[in-house]
């Protein structure tokens, strides 16, 4: 489904504050995957996402997603095939419309249609069943404007509006980050059923190492632009936090120095919900 080969990416080049984002990186995710994304801050992780979504292009290496290489693709086009959650709820929707208009608007986007505000009764319909899906009374709230909404519900319809065109890869940029945990975890409980009911092609980015092995199906862990953990199967199932831990620092040389990493892998798992 999804095919990195020897990314590449250096910010501020030639200068005293040149960065290696990207150290030829290459990631292959099948259909299907839900792959969680744990790394220290600058370890490569929303720059990942950024070249994905082309938010700008590689230095070298290619990106091919369902057989299409989108390595030089414009962003507007990849956005037909590629949703996008962000951390902030208040992103990806428009407060000043409708729950429906903000769906109709996604599904023309996703469709490659023309943009239009106004909602068809099959689309209005399809809404509806989906918004149901998510358990969270949004089918009775259509006509709704967003900006009414808590952001568990936002947040939720942010979901729904970057899955309703059933892409081929659904990036989750800490979308549970900024919710206060009942909310988060409700969240992650939404999430897992629409991975699952349209199996789609998932990567997460966590900074919760519990989060980051409790859900999904594989786990990878960044340093310095590179994949220095790559664990699946029988391995992910059996490994614990301070495992994890003792892995990075045998692969980095180095103790994860990231607080907010170490702090809420330290928490109470979970509730048992996942993929």
């Amino acid at each position: 489904m999804l095919t990195i080969d020897k990314a590449q990416k250096t910010f501020q080049r030639g200068t005293p504050g040149e960065r290696i984002a990207l150290d030829r990186l290459s990631l292959n995710l099948k259909r299907g995957e839900f792959l969680t994304i744990i790394g220290s801050n600058g370890a490569g992780k929303s720059t990942l996402f950024n070249a994905i979504t082309g938010a700008f292009l590689l230095d070298g290496g290619s990106i091919v997603l369902a057989g299409t290489d989108i390595t030089w693709m414009p962003p507007h086009k990849r956005a037909f095939t590629i949703g996008y959650l962000f951390q902030d709820p208040m992103k990806g929707t428009a407060p000043g419309m409708s729950v429906e208009e903000n769906l109709a608007l996604a599904y023309s986007r996703r469709k490659a249609w023309p943009l239009r505000i106004g909602v068809s009764k099959k689309d209005s319909a399809l809404f509806r069943e989906r918004l149901a899906r998510l358990d969270m009374g949004l089918e009775d709230r259509v006509k709704t404007k967003v900006g009414l909404l808590s952001g568990g519900q936002r947040q939720a319809l942010a979901l729904l509006m970057s899955t309703v065109g059933e892409p081929h890869l659904l990036l989750l940029d800490e979308h549970t980050a900024a919710l206060d945990p009942a909310a988060a975890e409700r969240i992650m409980r939404v999430t897992c059923g629409v991975i699952e009911n349209q199996r789609l092609t998932a990567m997460m980015i966590t900074h919760n190492i519990q989060q980051a092995l409790h859900f999904g199906s594989r786990t990878i862990m960044l340093e310095e632009g590179r994949i220095i953990v790559d664990i699946a199967g029988e391995e992910r199932k059996k490994m614990t936090v301070p495992r994890l831990l003792e892995l990075y620092s045998r692969r980095s040389r180095k103790e994860l120095d990231n607080d907010r990493i170490l702090l809420e892998g330290s928490g109470v798992p979970p509730s048992e919900f996942e993929v």
